[in-house]
């Protein structure tokens, strides 16, 4: 089997047999010596099973590093090809939200867009990682606290307007008369801490 090696298109499993095979071959040499050199010093079986030992554990050894050679695949995509989705029980029913990037539930990087509908909110929450927000269209309304509340003290983002939410920063958010969508994206996994647990959906639809 052969592959572009330069251009990156090994997969993973060939590249794990070079580096098994190649870490293989060190490891046998080393273990071999003392039969070969001292006649019965060492007993064959036991140096063959140190050997097998070794190199299984150079395969979990090279798998971590296989796979972190591996990219992340590229995307590129224009708002039409958004494939729209209801969002998950975290967030109030009437949302709607389409994965860009990564996986929002996994440790890792995620990029989402989210349609909020007209007089949309979320109540008070925080999360454990920090939020990155970016208004698309329509405006947003964000404040900070333990409750939502509609006052002056909040502040309104038209397109372009962006928020960054802390890790543990209290916060709320709603629309006003027209719908919005937002970008959202920062680390996984995304998880909503309520204030109030009266406020979580969860909690609400496991109640029904």
């Amino acid at each position: 089997m052969a592959c572009a090696w330069e251009a990156g298109a090994c997969p993973l499993g060939y590249l794990l047999s070079i580096e098994a095979t190649r870490r293989w071959a060190a490891v046998e040499d080393e273990l071999m010596k003392p039969v070969l050199r001292r006649g019965s010093a060492v007993p064959v079986p036991f140096a063959i099973a140190m050997a097998a030992i070794a190199l299984a554990l150079a395969v979990v050894i090279a798998m971590p590093e296989a796979r972190a050679a591996e990219p992340q695949p590229h995307v590129i995509q224009n708002l039409a090809e958004a494939q729209w989705g209801p969002a998950p029980p975290v967030l109030p029913p009437g949302a709607k939200v389409a994965v860009l990037a990564g996986n929002p539930f996994e440790a890792t990087a995620y990029t989402l867009r989210i349609q909020f509908p007209a007089h949309y909110e979320i109540p008070a929450h925080s999360h454990p990682t920090d939020e990155h927000v970016v208004v698309v269209s329509g405006s947003v309304t964000f404040g900070m606290g333990d409750k939502l509340s509609k006052g002056a003290a909040n502040k309104t983002l038209a397109v372009g307007g962006v928020a960054l939410m802390p890790a543990g920063m209290r916060h709320f958010a709603y629309t006003g008369a027209a719908e919005a969508t937002i970008v959202l994206y920062g680390q996984g996994p995304v998880q909503f801490n309520y204030v109030d647990p009266n406020d979580d959906p969860r909690n609400a639809r496991a109640g029904r």
